[in-house]
């Protein structure tokens, strides 16, 4: 099979690792997509690559930081990539441009913030090109519906791949075009969702409440909630005696010090059983003077550290793995070996397997303006009442 072409979408912290002018202080210090991309192209799955933000002013100081720490640290990774808009040039627009000059069959991963996942993932999937998007994938569920549509009609893949430190990152669009549900939440939902969905269940209605107080303190626009907790209740379709509740809750306002990224928890009980996951402490606490805290780390999702002989080594973490898998399945379609809708009963989370995420984010976030329950429609349409 022939390699892909991809165009990475975003240049932050989950592209580069490069956030406010230098490292990010998060454990995504070089990045997770660029660096993946890079290693998929040694290795022979990935072919050009390019890079899109806003402000082209930025790309000398990511190239230096990636060569410094990837290609200085990975026997000599090869960082290189097109990139727009131009290095002395600002345009909210450049991702057209830059899509523009990808050819059907191509890829992009948007790695941006929410409010602009719909207008960027339109533009490529009209295009013919397939598409990654970071979770939530849309923030309105008209908007998953168009998606899953323009993907059908084109022919093309699209794949969904806090402490208060998080707020400094993302503080010129937190609370204004997205807040913490749509951030961490949407992380929950989908996985409960690809949990209960196999089993008939379908949600139903959303309360939702939010607090707010302390993001506003640290400078945040006056609408940052702190956290935001939905009530959702479930359905079985075709049963509707049988009900089931879930409560998802998202903070961004964890103290400082926490000693994760983000702390996370996960309680499933059922039936025939129950399901209990600390998402934070995976087993590995390290205590580091410059920290002044102890430090649990998570191995899984990315291993940074070089292997015996210098050679990236990660390949086996999960966020390595959702991206290859990503990269397979469009040089698999563009091979002619699998068509886009065999994937949406593979496990993977593909639009049409998503959408009840979305429409459940949508009703939070309209439970907490309207202050009222938001109730869901689902069958051949999708929509709020």
């Amino acid at each position: 099979m022939k390699p892909l072409n991809v165009l990475m979408v975003g240049t932050g912290e989950y592209t580069t690792g490069f956030v406010g002018g230098g490292a990010s202080s998060s454990d995504k210090k070089i990045g997770v997509v660029g660096l993946c991309m890079f290693d998929l192209r040694r290795r022979g799955k990935v072919g050009k690559l390019g890079m899109v933000g806003v402000n082209g002013t930025k790309f000398p100081a990511i190239r230096k930081h990636l060569y410094e720490n990837i290609s200085l640290v990975y026997n000599g990774m090869d960082t290189s990539f097109e990139s727009w808009p131009a290095d002395d040039t600002i345009d909210p627009e450049a991702y057209k441009k830059a899509i523009d000059a990808l050819s059907p069959g191509d890829a992009v991963t948007i790695f941006t913030p929410d409010t602009t996942h719909f207008p960027i993932a339109l533009y490529a999937i009209e295009r013919g090109i397939h598409v990654m998007i970071t979770k939530p994938v849309v923030k309105l569920l008209e908007h998953h519906v168009a998606l899953i549509q323009a993907a059908e009609k084109h022919g093309v893949f699209v794949y969904m791949s806090q402490p208060k430190s998080q707020l400094e990152t993302f503080k010129a669009w937190a609370g204004v075009d997205s807040d913490i549900s749509y951030y961490l939440n949407s992380h929950h939902i989908d996985i409960c969702d690809s949990m209960v969905s196999p089993l008939g269940y379908v949600p139903v209605k959303v309360s939702a409440s939010a607090s707010k107080g302390v993001a506003t303190s640290l400078g945040c626009n006056e609408a940052t909630e702190d956290t935001i907790s939905l009530l959702v209740h479930w359905e079985k379709k075709g049963d509707p005696t049988k009900h089931a509740t879930a409560v998802y809750t998202a903070s961004w306002t964890a103290p400082q010090r926490a000693g994760v990224h983000s702390n996370q928890y996960f309680h499933y009980l059922a039936k025939g059983g129950e399901i209990n996951i600390n998402q934070a402490k995976r087993g590995y606490d390290v205590a580091e003077d410059s920290a002044g805290q102890v430090v649990w780390y998570n191995p899984f999702y990315m291993r940074y550290a070089p292997d015996e002989n210098g050679n990236f080594n990660g390949q086996s973490g999960y966020g390595y793995v959702s991206i290859e898998k990503f990269v397979d399945a469009c040089r698999s379609i563009n091979a002619g070996i699998s068509k886009p809708a065999d994937y949406d009963n593979k496990g993977l989370p593909t639009l049409k397997n998503t959408i009840a995420t979305t429409a459940i984010l949508e009703a939070g976030r309209r439970s907490i303006d309207e202050n009222r329950e938001i109730r869901i429609e689902s069958g051949d349409s999708w929509k709020l009442i």
